[in-house]
């Protein structure tokens, strides 16, 4: 992250210590809702984590889980964890944090009435019990291994009983987090204050604005104005322009997402490993990664490298770019002229791929052609299987291997999120294993097998795992993004 010695502000005038601890940041979409427990999108996590916080997080460097509301836990058996909470914190209402509040939160998370729609996090737990004011034991129905990455998600923020039982979360949100709600007017802004009773020290930004600034483009020119300090998840179209700007540094680290060409086992012959091995063979990545501008990086791995579960070796283990070899793999198996349709969601980064890999296919003596299709209808017509191939993504916003592999390729989600109707026991076996042992180098192995069979099953080619983005005002000092893309503003500074 590069920091700049010159404090001088376009357009304001003001330097040093006299420039005033408030900030902008601009999205192109609003909140959905301010509420943990009912809601999952990037837009609203992005509010929720500066209000509200987790028992669990991961540390943005070495991507390691560590204790932040909890203080301690310990496991005396495989299905049990207990966890020691940190005493005198208080909710942003004057209420207190405690034992009772989690199980409240939890309870409500798992709740069918409720429909929280991350309630698959905590699907493997039984109960929750308060053990005393400060300690909360939670019950698994199996050893689950994944449980305090679950922990960690945005969408396991602790709640005020309080708050969520008198009103509405949605509207006016109440957690423990650095930043107290102001005032949300939908469509436009979402404002916070610092809570200068935080338990760890008042933030040193007085106030936060996310507003909501529909084009991209628009967000850009405001950027360069100083109208708004802040804007994240760059367009690759839009870097070149970000990167001119005097006034502005931008920071890109290597993310947890995937992109990947995914086959449909159902069908021939994509169930046929010749032909999955041909276009994996057909396919330039490094080419298509290059014209990413940097916000991509090229591994053959589904486990990326900033994943619970990866492992070097699976980086090569691949089938790289060789189109005399697929050209042979065609040849020897009668594949020539097939006909293929690719399916592609009409977000722009997916058309880019399907465009790519149709000339490729073709240049390889497949006949190819490109089906576009709304998101929404899209995520139907793959769940039901109705694709021959097609592109798709996944954010990896908990980190780890298993919560990858288990929804997209194991086959218990056949027919829901394995939306490749891939079946392979050895593999469903380990990825089954890496759920249920608490032990998290055991957990490791497992995940590093699975990974190495589903790679050289070439049930996906990865075509890049993603690089996440943020671009803010050289006045912007402590901005740190995490790999799947969070971040906090709790150290965050202007000067």
């Amino acid at each position: 992250m590069g920091c700049s010695s010159d404090t001088s502000q376009e357009g304001s005038g003001e330097s040093g210590a006299d420039v005033s601890q408030e900030l902008t940041y601009a999205t192109t979409s609003d909140v959905v809702g301010l509420s943990p427990i009912d809601t999952n999108d990037s837009v609203s996590s992005a509010v929720i984590e500066q209000v509200y916080e987790t028992l669990f997080v991961r540390d943005p460097e070495t991507m390691e889980i560590k204790p932040h509301l909890a203080e301690s836990y310990e496991t005396p058996d495989n299905t049990t964890w207990e966890i020691k909470l940190k005493e005198d914190i208080t909710f942003h209402d004057g209420t207190p944090f405690n034992a009772e509040a989690v199980k409240y939160t939890f309870e409500q998370f798992m709740s069918e009435e409720r429909a929280a729609p991350r309630a698959s996090l905590l699907e493997p737990v039984e109960s929750i019990e308060v053990k005393d004011e400060y300690t909360v034991v939670i019950k698994t129905k199996e050893p689950y291994g994944p449980l305090l990455a679950a922990l960690s998600h945005t969408n396991a923020s602790i709640v005020s009983p309080e708050a969520d039982k008198g009103g509405d979360l949605n509207q006016n949100p109440v957690g423990t987090g650095p930043f107290v709600f102001e005032e949300w007017v939908q469509g436009d802004h979402v404002s916070l204050s610092a809570n200068e009773d935080y338990w760890q020290g008042a933030p040193q930004l007085k106030n936060v604005t996310m507003k909501v600034v529909p084009e991209y483009s628009t967000a850009v020119s405001m950027l360069q104005t100083g109208e708004v300090q802040f804007i994240d998840a760059i367009p690759t179209e839009q870097l070149p322009r970000i990167e001119s700007l005097k006034n502005v540094e931008v920071q890109k680290r290597e993310g947890t997402p995937v992109y990947y060409l995914g086959f449909n086992m159902n069908k021939e012959p994509f169930n046929d490993i010749n032909f999955r091995k041909a276009v994996s063979h057909a396919i330039d990545r490094e080419a298509y990664v290059k014209q990413l501008n940097g916000l991509g990086i090229k591994n053959e791995s589904l486990i990326g490298p900033k994943v619970f579960g990866y492992n070097e070796e699976a980086a090569d283990a691949g089938y790289s770019y060789d189109p005399e070899k697929a050209k042979q793999l065609i040849e020897e198996n009668g594949f020539g002229g097939q006909e293929i349709t690719l399916l592609a969601a009409n977000r722009e980064s997916y058309m880019k791929m399907a465009e790519i890999v149709q000339a490729q296919l073709t240049e390889v003596g497949l006949n190819v052609e490109i089906e576009t299709m709304e998101w929404g209808t899209f995520l139907d017509t793959t769940t039901e299987g109705n694709f021959q191939m097609t592109f798709l993504g996944w954010s990896n916003s908990t980190a780890d291997g298993s919560e990858l592999l288990y929804p997209n390729l194991h086959s218990d989600n056949i027919g829901s999120s394995n939306r490749m109707s891939y079946s392979n026991s050895d593999f469903d076996q380990l990825v089954k294993e890496s759920r249920e042992t608490v032990d998290q180098e055991v957990r490791r192995q497992k995940l590093i097998e699975a990974n190495q069979i589903a790679v050289e099953d070439a049930v996906w080619v990865p075509m890049h795992h993603g690089v996440v983005t943020v671009a803010y005002d050289k006045s912007v000092k402590g901005l740190q993004i995490d790999p799947t893309g969070q971040w906090s503003l709790y150290n965050v500074h202007r000067e």
